[in-house]
């Protein structure tokens, strides 16, 4: 079986839209292109799909009620204005999906949720419970939450790792772009790009930057179709309907291989950004990426950076470069005191709260081979 004809069979399929493909130029919801995307949304399930939607949109969409002309830089405006267009964009879509007599149900997700165990598991649990229940699930980021720190950065990563939440069998981004290009579509000589088979096929593809109204761009969809595991089609709104009935449109991102990495690492490796360095002796650095072993202060030689118990830090060999990253159990300012030593010795020293790790190899994830 062909990939299209996998996303023509999917039994559970993601759709992502954009901020472009939903909203005006002045940041305010279309409603005519939200009802033409429920309209493809509502017949594929009626073939027998399971829908996941992630939209895009609730910061676009407060924009217009706000009185602000473009989206805003400062995290406390965006928080603002995704408060506002939140809700305005769900009644939207309640009302839209209504006319096919399709309940949908609205999922905000962090990072955070992605990554910590038992938040981890109770978004896993509350979307499948919604899809048993015959609801179509309406996700999107918690932007009147999410840090700097702790967030997506784009929903095309979000429903990349939505995919792997729901055991999805196929994802569609729809985009304001009708498929991959070697370079600018609006230059001449920029080649659309059908089919990508692994990493080779986009040598020498120039990649641009984010839109107006979105945070994303072809980037953040070429990362998302990379982590996902599963065959992702690459179109935009209006070749929808074609999309999910695996008709030959967009790019297919063709999966590499078959096997489903664990959501939370997916998000430490592409959604996370280190918030310090923790340098390691050769020992350890073979321990976690060759053995899979989770970090012991008796590896650790150096400290950089300012970062709290909890964060994202990068490790890294004497040489510098980063091989893994993972989630601290320490403050900064406490490793210095634990380099070199041993949990016994620290425990015996300190105190039993410090008979434990750096880093738990189940909060840890390898970005390299060796």
């Amino acid at each position: 079986m062909t990939e299209r004809a996998e996303i023509a069979k999917a039994r559970r399929i993601v759709v992502k839209a954009g901020s472009s493909s939903l909203t005006t130029a002045r940041g305010t919801i279309d409603a005519a292109r939200i009802d033409a995307l429920v309209d493809v949304l509502a017949a594929r399930r009626d073939a027998g799909a399971e829908i996941v939607f992630v939209s895009s949109g609730a910061i676009a969409a407060g924009l217009g009620p706000l009185g602000l002309t473009r989206r805003p830089a400062d995290l406390a405006t965006q928080q603002a204005a995704a408060s506002v267009g939140q809700g305005a964009l769900f009644a939207r879509y309640t009302s839209s999906f209504a006319r096919y007599g399709v309940t949908v149900g609205q999922v905000l997700l962090t990072a955070d949720d992605m990554m910590r165990r038992s938040h981890h598991r109770n978004a896993q649990r509350t979307l499948a419970q919604l899809l048993a229940l015959g609801v179509l699930p309406i996700v999107n980021e918690n932007d009147t939450v999410a840090t700097d720190e702790i967030r997506f950065g784009d929903n095309d990563r979000l429903a990349a790792l939505v995919a792997h939440l729901t055991r999805a069998d196929a994802l569609v981004l729809l985009s304001d772009v009708d498929a991959l290009y070697t370079g600018d579509p609006r230059r001449p000589g920029a080649r659309r790009i059908t089919d990508v088979r692994s990493p080779a096929d986009l040598d020498g593809v120039e990649l641009g930057g984010s839109g107006r109204v979105g945070t994303g761009g072809m980037i953040t969809k070429v990362e998302a179709a990379r982590i996902a595991g599963i065959p992702v089609v690459l179109t935009n709104a209006a070749s929808a309907a074609r999309a999910v009935a695996g008709d030959p449109v967009g790019t297919l991102f063709h999966p590499v291989d078959d096997r489903r990495r664990p959501t939370r690492h997916l998000w430490l490796a592409h959604a996370t950004t280190g918030q310090g360095r923790i340098v390691l002796d050769p020992g350890a650095v073979d321990a976690i990426v060759g053995r899979g072993k989770s970090l012991l202060p008796a590896g650790v030689t150096g400290v950089e950076g300012d970062f709290a118990a909890g964060d994202p830090v990068d490790l890294c060999g004497a040489d510098g470069r980063v091989v893994a990253r993972g989630l601290a159990n320490y403050d900064a300012s406490e490793i210095p005191d634990l380099m070199g030593r041993s949990t016994r010795w620290l425990a015996r020293e300190l105190g039993p709260e410090y008979e434990r790790e750096i880093i738990h190899r189940d909060h840890l994830v390898v970005l390299t081979d060796r």
